[in-house]
């Protein structure tokens, strides 16, 4: 008789859809709007590699083409500050990656602890949220896409919210004039 695998539910009682053996490499990914530094740790080792890309898409596919095929297709973990942008979006492409979101706050936090004076680098970051991944994955919910047109829906929205923004700043400045 086999033993039903918890790994697949998380803390809060959310499916992650993969145990922790599934998992073929770790990843840490501090972004940044230039460059993006990376911390890799395979599974079952205890080494880690440190990486910096330039942020182009060219490169990030590059990279994680030979990521993918370095670890035959197997899934990937890779955390991230964010749950929505450029990298996000270049990465959700791909199969083999699950996305988990690190908050920014509960990163700001780690870093502290070992870093008193709050002295932040890229590398660093990158590194602690490996380490965040690594130890605290089941507290972590991986990113699910959204299905098109709640993508579509979203960008609708955020334009609304530029155009109102709009309307109130020009209505303000109207009245400013009209004032004087």
């Amino acid at each position: 008789m086999s033993l039903p695998d918890f790994s697949l539910v998380n803390g809060r009682g959310h499916m992650t859809g993969l145990a922790t053996e599934e998992f073929t490499a770790f990843i840490g990914l501090d972004w940044a709007d230039a460059k993006h530094a990376i911390c890799l740790q395979a599974a079952g080792s205890d080494k880690r590699e440190v990486q910096v890309l330039e942020h182009r898409p060219e490169v990030i596919e590059a990279w994680a083409t030979a990521l993918l095929q370095r670890f035959a297709g197997g899934p990937i973990a890779i955390a991230l500050e964010l749950n929505k942008g450029p990298i996000v979006e270049a990465l959700r492409k791909y199969d083999g990656f699950v996305l988990f979101h690190i908050n920014p706050m509960m990163l700001a936090k780690y870093r502290e602890a070992f870093t008193p004076s709050r002295a932040k680098d890229d590398p660093t970051d990158a590194e602690l949220q490996l380490e965040l991944l690594l130890w605290h994955r089941n507290k972590l919910k991986p990113l699910v896409p959204q299905s098109p047109q709640m993508r579509a829906l979203a960008q609708l929205v955020e334009h609304r919210r530029r155009l109102v923004a709009d309307r109130v700043r020009i209505t303000n400045r109207l009245t400013s004039t009209l004032i004087v």
